[in-house]
């Protein structure tokens, strides 16, 4: 049953692209992505409700379903499914009828290497999966190519390439230090490196996972490589947008979960784990400098991204149950809320005509209904209750200060309030501000698609029930996940 549903997730993406190219319909292409969307999403909840605490293996040890995967493939699916909702509406706004059935194709292409990343158990094809999610964004990134677009797009691939070597390095490294335990040749699965970690010298892991944590930190967006994100999240269409920062993000996460473990495994006497911590402070310390001071409503969304990466990366490098539990949770938590956040945010550029905030002037008066979601996601993504980011922060804080790392959890609270204060004073602008230039405002924003509004509040919605109510089966999940994570640690 589990083999037939992880089939699924890979056939049904491959057969959107294949069937979109083949059609050349933009109406027919977006219904095939959403009914391919469907099916992932289908598969990805019925399999994390196979998924317990067991593990499986697939295609001679080639492919690995275990519960943090279960629950990465979740996060991705979800937000494949929002996106693919959305795009129906946004897409056609571009004016590049013409083109997108090859942009649903790309589209289908970039969640088809999302959803496989997190299944492979073997590091090297790991690092070729989430190579292939660059490779396959880059258009998408500068699918409209203005001068803005290729811009970004050039600098994703160049910045994001570079930073995928490094991992590839480390990811060499670990295996050249599993092979005086395992023998020159063997076949580098987790479980493998695993097996070898007690055995590796203390130097060379560290030195390797500094590497990994650097190459597939550039791809989380962990400052400081972080420099790539605020223009590609910021210059891609806004379904993409989402898929970037809620789905691909926590693929390239899973990798360094993974690689902490093996290094936890050592005995490099809890360094990594530091240096995990450091990453997501600093990350947290550079989002709220460009959030307070941001102009561009589409990269306040995007140094919100690094921002809850940051509380993400604290999380697992705290460790413990609730630090891990909290990350997790604040993976689906973020990918919920960042999709409701960049679909409103496109929804205002395009009615508008403007991604500067300065030109985004009482859109409660003009939009009730999008503008009240959009004003709750924006609460929601700072943290303030009664939403699940509050609940995943605040088991993070509380993992921070019982796991010896009380600095980083006091600056962390900090900085959430500098963040809070920021991101909702720009709100406040947009929402109750007069226009500076009324001449140059004066024209009627142009009206929503009800594709554009609807999920937005299938985003809200679950938020909300997840920041009143955190599931006893969901706890319970995710504990299982944090204990099998610190099965090998100190």
């Amino acid at each position: 049953m589990i083999g037939a549903l992880l089939l699924v997730l890979a056939i049904a993406p491959a057969l959107v692209v294949i069937f979109c190219l083949l059609l050349r319909s933009p109406r027919g292409a977006a219904a095939l992505n959403l009914a391919g969307a469907v099916a992932v999403f289908m598969a990805a909840v019925a399999l994390i409700l196979l998924a317990g605490g067991g593990s499986y293996r697939f295609w001679h040890d080639y492919i690995l379903f275990d519960a943090p995967a279960a629950w990465v493939v979740l996060c991705a699916a979800l937000v494949y499914l929002l996106s693919a909702i959305y795009a129906i509406g946004y897409m056609p706004q571009l004016g590049e009828d013409r083109r997108l059935p090859q942009f649903y194709a790309l589209f289908a292409g970039f969640a088809l290497a999302i959803l496989v990343s997190p299944l492979m158990n073997n590091a090297a094809l790991y690092w070729i999966a989430i190579e292939a999610t660059t490779l396959v964004s880059t258009f998408l990134v500068a699918f409209e190519r203005a001068a803005e677009s290729l811009e970004a797009a050039w600098k994703y691939i160049i910045v994001v390439s570079a930073g995928i070597s490094l991992a590839l390095f480390g990811t060499v490294l670990f295996y050249w230090g599993g092979s005086f335990a395992l023998g020159p040749s063997y076949n580098m699965t987790w479980d493998a490196l695993l097996r070898a970690a007690p055995g590796m010298n203390p130097s060379l892991v560290m030195f390797a996972f500094l590497l990994v944590l650097v190459g597939y930190g550039t791809k989380v967006g962990l400052a400081p490589m972080h420099t790539w994100l605020p223009d590609a999240h910021s210059e891609s269409p806004a379904p993409i947008s989402a898929m970037l920062s809620g789905a691909l993000l926590n693929a390239a996460m899973l990798g360094i979960v993974r690689f902490l473990k093996i290094a936890d495994a050592a005995p490099t006497v809890g360094l990594p784990r530091t240096a995990l911590v450091a990453l997501g402070a600093l990350s947290l310390l550079v989002a709220a400098l460009f959030i307070v001071r941001q102009q561009s409503i589409k990269r306040l969304m995007a140094y919100s991204s690094v921002e809850h990466m940051g509380v993400i990366a604290l999380g697992f490098g705290f460790g413990g149950v609730f630090g891990v539990a909290g990350a997790l949770y604040h993976m689906l938590n973020h990918a919920l809320n960042k999709s409701l956040m960049f679909f409103g945010a496109g929804n205002m550029m395009r009615s508008f005509g403007s991604k500067q905030i300065k030109d985004l002037r009482r859109v409660g008066a003009h939009f009730p209904v999008p503008a009240a979601l959009w004003l709750a996601g924006a609460v929601a993504i700072t943290g303030a209750p009664p939403f699940g980011l509050f609940l995943s922060e605040l088991a993070v804080l509380r993992a921070g200060f019982e796991r010896a790392f009380g600095w980083a959890a006091a600056l962390m609270a900090v900085l959430l309030i500098v963040i809070f204060v920021g991101f909702l004073n720009h709100f406040r602008a947009m929402y109750w501000d007069e226009p500076a230039d009324w001449a140059a405002t004066a024209r009627t924003p142009l009206a929503m698609s009800l594709w554009c509004v609807v999920p937005m509040a299938l985003a809200l919605l679950p938020l909300l029930v997840l920041g009143l109510w955190w599931p006893q089966a969901v706890w319970r999940f995710l504990a299982d996940i944090a204990h099998s994570l610190k099965a090998a640690a100190p």
